[in-house]
């Protein structure tokens, strides 16, 4: 297996032209780019105070304890999810920092967001004289839920799409992000109602099954919710303005809040978990599965036809583009190159080829032209390092 520079010399058939490998690829960098730092710094400042005053909450309300106990068990649901969401985001993976950030908006600004709502419900409900009878319980779980919780993680997908819009530009970038604030906002739920069941519960028992339903049966169950939201901000991510992108991520909450809502009503009117479960839960599981399955197969596709056009252009050859473009071929070229010493180069050699073929997309759609065409630069500017990285380790 070789990497070479050689490639078709016929033109890639786009109205947007393609560089050669001949000319330069120097670009200056985009101004938003500052911005971008000065919201990041600014948007982990906030977040990690409101984390440190939910922990705070959380501590008062469970006791020391249970919070320590029940953050353990939590832990268990969050590595299950996390292992699905690293496979979904495999082939183009997010910026951490976006990904950190978009935890930690599910895991203290949504689940604050919801801890407020829910006490000024409780506020007006205590002056009017509102009991706790059973409707109040449906409006509870039913209506305010879905709606406040969904709305407050909607929010979150919103800011990273105004803030890292680069870096959010397919659905599949949407279920990622959408997850990650799920998964985060799980997280934080999951310790509150495992510290209660240990608060309350007179054995183990109780507690076990609690954490069974939600834990090990259930834990994708918030992040097939949001994800409803950023799959469709990802489809419209790729032409919406900054200003038209509320209105998609209103059409995502329509969903989002349906199934969010038909989840806890479950609680309510169904008798037998179990079955019900079973019968309606697992198979939409699955639904979402072969929906994210078949948008990964379109990443890769994607990839392809864009870097068929930098071959034409001069470089890759039609061999790279079949290894870059497939997941088999990636695995066996990176044991290859990690057999022969070279293997961060190939890492890095792949990974920007994605980059580059993302990018590129964005060109020919004409989305924020200027800071593809950085990207564009930057990726084959990587590529040519990682290009020279490799032969020079080969020859060796």
């Amino acid at each position: 297996m070789t990497f070479g520079s050689q490639a078709s010399e016929h033109p890639a058939a786009n109205p947007q032209p393609v560089l050669h490998s001949t000319q330069p690829v120097l670009a200056g960098r985009p101004r938003g780019d500052n911005t971008v730092l000065v919201w990041a710094i600014v948007g982990y400042a906030v977040l990690s105070l409101i984390a440190l005053m939910v922990t705070v909450y959380l501590l008062a309300f469970l006791g020391a304890t249970a919070f320590v106990v029940a953050g353990i068990l939590a832990l268990v649901p969050l590595a299950i999810v996390l292992l699905g969401i690293s496979w979904i985001d495999r082939w183009e993976p997010e910026p951490r920092g976006a990904l950190a950030f978009a935890f930690l908006w599910g895991a203290a600004a949504s689940v604050a967001i919801a801890l407020l709502f829910d006490l000024g419900v409780q506020l007006v409900a205590a002056v009017v004289g509102i009991g706790d009878g059973f409707w109040s319980l449906f409006l509870s779980l039913v209506v305010q839920a879905p709606i406040v919780e969904e709305l407050g993680k909607a929010l979150g997908l919103l800011i990273l799409f105004w803030v890292v819009r680069r870096q959010f530009d397919g659905p599949v970038d949407g279920i990622v992000y959408g997850a990650m604030i799920a998964v985060g906002f799980a997280f934080t739920e999951n310790i509150q109602y495992f510290g209660l069941a240990l608060g309350e519960a007179q054995g183990f028992g109780e507690v076990g099954e609690i954490f069974v339903m939600r834990g090990l049966m259930s834990p994708f169950a918030h992040v097939m919710f949001t994800a409803c939201t950023g799959v469709i901000m990802g489809f419209a991510s790729r032409r919406a303005t900054p200003f038209g992108m509320v209105g998609w991520a209103a059409l995502g909450l329509v969903p989002a809040i349906l199934l969010h809502a038909f989840w806890n009503g479950s609680a309510l009117f169904v008798t037998d978990f179990y079955a019900y479960y079973f019968t309606v839960q697992v198979p939409l599981f699955v639904i979402g599965f072969v929906i994210v399955y078949f948008l990964r197969r379109q990443e890769r596709d994607l990839t392809m036809r864009h870097l068929q056009e930098y071959a034409a252009a001069g470089w890759f050859t039609a061999q790279e583009v079949g290894i870059l473009s497939t997941g088999q071929g990636r695995r066996a070229a990176a044991a290859w190159a990690r057999s022969h010493g070279i293997g961060d180069a190939f890492e890095q050699f792949a990974r920007s080829a994605t980059r580059l073929a993302f990018a590129r997309h964005r060109i020919v759609l004409g989305r924020d032209r200027a800071a593809a065409h950085y990207d564009e630069s930057v990726m084959l500017d990587r590529i040519v390092d990682a290009r020279r990285r490799m032969d020079g380790s080969a020859s060796v």
